[in-house]
């Protein structure tokens, strides 16, 4: 894997983290989420 894609991999898993921590409590229960998976998720998400 290059650095590019590395970078790449990196800000998708930011993205992924930002955009689910934006979520409030209610929203994060109807997706099944809880505020302890978001990173876990993240990491999911761009593997």
């Amino acid at each position: 894997m290059t650095i590019r894609q590395k970078l790449a991999q990196f800000a998708a898993y930011q993205r992924t983290v930002r955009e689910l921590s934006a979520l409030d409590g209610r929203q994060l229960k109807d997706l099944g989420i809880t505020r302890e998976d978001i990173k876990s998720i993240a990491r999911g998400q761009v593997l």
